[in-house]
């Protein structure tokens, strides 16, 4: 598969706000997201830091290998 086969450039409005918005979501899903894991009660210190910082790199992969997906579908 070419990439340079239909160099369709984005305008820089349109670059501007998709990184916007990417950024807003990757903040939310990885910083607020976590954090809220972290409002479980019954639980020890050690345990929610293990598994917040599991679910932390387990949604920044998945948040790479969806803004991959976009890429390859050229809507970024």
């Amino acid at each position: 598969m070419d990439d340079d086969a239909d160099p369709t450039p984005i305008g820089w409005g349109r670059a501007l706000l998709t990184t916007a918005i990417i950024v807003v979501v990757a903040i939310g899903v990885l910083v607020y997201g976590t954090n809220a894991l972290l409002d479980i009660h019954g639980k020890t210190r050690s345990s929610l830091v293990a598994v917040a910082t599991t679910l932390f790199f387990v949604l920044l992969i998945a948040l790479a290998w969806g803004l991959r997906q976009l890429q390859r579908r050229k809507v970024i």
